[in-house]
């Protein structure tokens, strides 16, 4: 990838950053990678493609650093579990076979696994080398008969989100727009002008939580075209320039994605959120809003006020059991404010957020649910993790699982909310779960032994 190419991600149009005037998303210093590089951003982002083979150029240590490290599941193929790597070598470079492995690799893959498609995910070591993987590409993809795709976004290119941003723009450069969208099935019961098409940017379905949103969805009428990346086919992705409308899950990773959509293919688009009973309310409102349909308004209408009481319901005893606990919430991104909003659901208060990974307007609303005073932390080592807990007597640390035994030495529960944890806290019925889980984690027995003397003493 070019510099000027990179250039232009950093400058995003539609990031918040623009429309303050200032000279665009800020590029890392060197040797600092916030979070990750650009080639785990660009693997994070594309790897829930499950019936896509995807094949790490370099050294077999990129792959096994970064393959599988997102909880997302799929309802179908599980061929994006399986890591494949030409796994160069020392003698690779010296020789530079690199490419020649690369295109025996692709079609050994496509031979024996009949993927949908093939992703090549270039990594520090060729790109240095200088390894033409766009050629080598074209030339597989010619050979196997299959699409055979180059994701280049080399770790020292910048930071993970740097890699989001490059592989949303190849979906839209290579592969959205290759196919039309299936029909409608025949045995539909919405009329014709009440069948709305959607497309998702940004979910990833992390422990099948999309999966308690989707059935709302179809009792609406509304069908999902595609999902960038979360349980997607390759196929669906090559339809999303079909769909009405973008909903974008997930503005700091592919924000690009949904304007350079709406510039190309005139889709409009809404950011929303699926975790807490008002956020998923909302962004029903909101997207049932954008499709511009009356009859569809309405009953998204009777479905929230249905699913409101139902969950209101269920949520009535575990809310007994959280009122007024205090938690310390580190998380990123849309997390930094939905999750917030969900807390507050069940009567918990929040008395710290991370905002790390978060944008201006995701700020924006965090001040708007725990007030312009609202401590926002940027950065989240645990001297000062602990710090806050102690100092506000947070009950429970929310945060990824790199902080859990941080919240372990302290003798503070944890709850793991980022992308390696096993349950889907989503949706109406997400919200069940997630009082469940914070429950039992509060209220293990182990804490009371824990800060009890040792018996010898």
């Amino acid at each position: 990838m070019k510099g000027n190419e990179i250039l232009a991600l950093l400058d995003e149009p539609a990031c918040e950053h623009n429309h303050k005037q200032k000279s665009g998303c800020s590029a890392p210093k060197p040797g600092a990678t916030a979070g990750g590089c650009a080639f785990d951003g660009a693997q994070i982002t594309l790897l829930p493609l499950a019936d896509v083979a995807h094949v790490v150029h370099g050294p077999i240590g990129c792959t096994g650093s970064s393959w599988d490290n997102r909880g997302s599941q799929s309802s179908g193929p599980t061929l994006n579990r399986l890591g494949f790597t030409t796994d160069l070598s020392e003698q690779d470079v010296i020789m530079g076979r690199g490419e020649r492995r690369l295109f025996h690799a692709v079609r050994h893959i496509v031979g024996r696994y009949r993927p949908a498609a093939v992703f090549i995910y270039n990594t520090c070591v060729p790109a240095m080398e200088g390894d033409d993987i766009e050629s080598v590409c074209r030339a597989a993809s010619q050979a196997v008969g299959v699409p055979v795709i180059a994701i280049d976004a080399a770790g020292f290119y910048g930071s993970k989100n740097l890699g989001n941003r490059i592989a949303g723009e190849v979906m839209v450069n290579r592969v959205i727009g290759g196919r039309e969208p299936a029909p409608w099935p025949d045995d539909t019961p919405f009329a014709p002008e009440h069948r709305h098409s959607i497309g998702l940017i940004g979910e990833f379905n992390i422990a099948g939580e999309f999966w308690n949103v989707l059935p709302l969805l179809d009792e609406l009428g509304i069908r999902v075209l595609g999902s960038l990346s979360g349980d997607a086919r390759f196929g669906e992705i090559q339809t999303l320039h079909r769909a009405e409308v973008n909903m974008l899950v997930c503005s700091r990773a592919l924000i690009n994605v949904a304007r350079m959509l709406e510039q190309r293919y005139q889709i409009p688009w809404c950011e929303g959120s699926f975790y807490g009973v008002r956020a998923m309310s909302e962004t029903l409102r909101s997207l049932t809003a954008l499709l511009g349909d009356a009859d569809l308004t309405r009953r998204a209408a009777a479905l929230i006020a249905r699913e409101e009481a139902e969950t209101e319901r269920a949520l009535a005893p575990w809310r007994a059991r959280l009122q007024g606990r205090k938690a310390l919430l580190y998380t990123g991104g849309v997390k930094s404010w939905s999750v917030v909003s969900a807390l507050q659901d069940l009567g918990m208060t929040v008395v710290a957020t991370g905002t790390r990974k978060s944008t201006g307007q995701d700020k924006q609303r965090i001040r708007e649910l725990m007030g312009e005073e609202a401590m926002m932390l940027e950065e989240g080592n645990a001297r000062s993790l602990l710090d806050v807990a102690y100092r506000f007597g947070a009950d429970i640390m929310i945060a990824g699982g790199r902080n859990r035994y941080t919240a372990y030495k302290a003798r503070l529960p944890f709850l793991d909310i980022n992308q390696e944890r096993e349950h889907a806290f989503a949706g109406y019925r997400g919200m069940t779960t997630l009082a469940r889980q914070l429950c039992l984690a509060l209220e293990s027995p182990i804490w009371r032994q824990a800060h009890q003397r040792a018996p010898w003493r």
